[in-house]
This record gives structure tokens, sequence and C-alpha cells, in this order.
């Protein structure tokens, strides 16, 4: 498994659109399966719930290479717009961003929760990194990692 040099910036609104793209090539498969996909509110949805404050943008090499926002709860957070590029996937970035953001979790001994597509690869990831489901319907996999 290959791995990058990788940080976290904070995101701006100049990142929306590029997060928007890649928001709908990351989700389309799971999308197009559930019979969910439309091509403008796959790009729109992530526009309307924009909020830069809570996301951040991942650069490998200083190149844009994904996405991740913790948005604080009342009762935790919750992780969001977890995208990583298809190009850098399968090789360890997605996991070492997430060790880092769950050991920040961790230390502040705050629950994460977070929604995934129904038969969607990255609950495995999820899975792999403690998060337990907590309910589920014909779309969503809603897990839990306190």
């Amino acid at each position: 498994m290959e791995t990058y040099s990788w940080t976290l910036r904070p995101a701006t609104p100049d990142d929306v659109e590029p997060i928007a793209e890649l928001r709908a090539v990351v989700m389309r498969p799971d999308l197009e399966r559930l019979g969910r996909f439309d091509e403008r509110r796959v790009r729109q949805r992530f526009r309307d719930a924009f909020v830069a404050a809570h996301l951040s943008v991942i650069e490998t090499e200083g190149r844009f290479a994904g996405c991740v926002a913790l948005r604080p709860a009342e009762d935790g957070h919750w992780l969001e717009h977890f995208f990583i590029d298809p190009g850098m996937q399968g090789r360890g970035l997605g996991s070492a961003v997430l060790r880092t953001l769950l050991a920040r979790t961790d230390a502040a001994g705050v629950t994460v929760r977070l929604d995934v597509l129904q038969g969607s690869a990255a609950r495995r990831l999820y899975e792999r990194h403690g998060f337990t489901v907590e309910s589920e319907d014909a779309v969503d996999v809603f897990m839990v990692r306190r």
C-alpha cells in the first residue's frame, strides 16, 4: 500500500466547485446502483450544505486529493463529505486521514457519527476504524463510534 505525505487545510469558498465535482464522481456508482443518481442534484446538495468552517481539504504533494468535514452536533460530531480522489483511493490515504481525525475526537472524548450509502465500499473503512451500525434504511446506513 502506497502512502502519501498529506496535509489538511481549511476549505475556502473557492473549493466548492472542485469538491462538488469530486462528490459527483465518487458517489455516482453507489447512487446509480440505488437508482438515485441525479447529475445536477448530486452537486447542488453539496453546494447547499457547504460550510467552510467545518470542512478541510486534503492535499497530497500540494494537489487537491479530497475533503472531509467534522461538524459539531449536540451529541458529538458528524463525519461528513469524506471524499478521496478515485486515483488516490486504495492506497491508505483515507485511513491515514481518518486515523488523524479520530485521534482528535478520542482525545476530546467525543462521539462521532456518519452515514454511508447502502452497499458502499466506504462502510468497510469505517468498520475497520471502530464504527458500528446504529440504524439503517433502504438508502443509508447510520454508524457511530463512541
